[in-house]
């Protein structure tokens, strides 16, 4: 299995917020891509390159980063022997590919015929999650069925829904549908997608087939990973694994949320995530 990490994004949000801070604390974070923000002891991405290693369930993590931040990627991959950096060639948000472009990108580039669990670089988990607990069950699903795919879903408020991809599921915990941004009344569940999907072989020949379709769409309808997600499930089993939450850095304070969590609360950080 393989793991990759969409970080060709340009964080917009939370470079600004950095630029409008009164209080000069964050004067440090400017410039910096939102996976290589400290989170902690270690950048944010770090602690995932760390824990799929802990936990042995991919032998190469491939991270997806922008033209703009290629060099600083680089320099933080040379302590791991098990990352490999991508550039998608943009300078800038306007020019950007969209995250299922780059996650096809990568997937060319790079050949990979093999599972992969396609992780979002501004996200990390609460530690309830475990990479082998979903490992496991994706064994277990692709024991019945090789196209079988697995998501993640937590629960979250109602005044949340409009945020988020939200998951509808039936009694085996299939996946019958993803909407996006619904209003809480358009839906009755509350559980919602977060960007780490893991990805059968079977179900990575459709990218293709997606992209031809969304060629002449604008940037939206591709740039989320959920897009694709979504496009999978009527196409291929898609099931869902439940998570206590996660972290989401797309702003200044969420980005302050998360680390004082890792620097004050985290109990096992040699186990975190494993």
């Amino acid at each position: 299995m393989k793991a990759v990490v969409l970080a060709a994004g340009y964080g917009t949000r939370l470079q600004r917020d950095v630029d409008t801070d009164s209080s000069g604390r964050y004067r440090h974070l400017a410039g910096t891509a939102k996976p290589l923000l400290p989170v902690g002891r270690c950048a944010l991405i770090s602690h995932w390159v760390r824990s799929l290693t802990a936990a042995g369930c991919v032998d190469c993590v491939y991270v997806v980063t922008n033209a703009l931040y290629h060099k600083a990627f680089e320099e933080w991959a040379a302590e791991f022997s098990n990352v490999k950096i991508l550039s998608d060639q943009t300078r800038s948000n306007d020019e950007r590919l969209g995250a299922v472009a780059c996650l096809h990108l990568a997937v060319k580039h790079f050949k990979i015929e093999d599972h992969i669990i396609v992780i979002g670089g501004d996200t990390l988990f609460r530690e309830d999650f475990s990479l082998n607990t979903v490992k496991n069950k994706f064994s277990d699903l692709q024991a019945t069925c090789e196209d079988s795919c697995l998501v993640l879903s937590y629960q979250c408020k109602d005044e949340e829904t409009p945020k988020y991809g939200i998951l509808e599921v039936g009694e085996d915990l299939r996946v019958l549908c993803m909407k996006e941004k619904p209003l809480p009344t358009e839906t009755n569940s509350r559980r919602a997608c977060p960007c780490f999907y893991v990805l059968s072989k079977k179900s990575l020949l459709l990218l293709d087939a997606f992209l031809d379709e969304k060629r002449e769409s604008p940037i939206e309808e591709k740039d989320a990973p959920g897009n694709f997600v979504s496009w999978l499930i009527p196409r291929k089993p898609v099931y869902t694994h439940q998570i206590a939450g996660r972290f989401d850095v797309g702003n200044l304070p969420s980005y302050v949320e998360c680390d004082l969590y890792f620097r004050e609360k985290l109990q096992d950080v040699e186990s975190y995530m494993v």
